[in-house]
């Protein structure tokens, strides 16, 4: 889906991290996401393209 929208809690499922290391990535702008009122969501497309450079650095 275009401009799907994750929670932290989906993130944190795909990434198999905690929610501390997820709000880190967040915080150090390594995730970009935005606030709809008081919850925090990652675009869909900023998860893949954080794992993309991820795989490229690896690589």
């Amino acid at each position: 889906m275009p401009g799907e929208l994750l929670t932290v809690p989906d993130v944190m499922e795909r990434l198999k991290l905690s929610r501390s290391a997820v709000y880190n990535l967040i915080r150090s702008r390594h995730l970009p996401s935005l606030t709809i009122g008081r919850t925090r969501r990652i675009p869909a497309r900023s998860l893949n393209d954080y794992i993309r450079r991820h795989l490229e650095e690896a690589a």
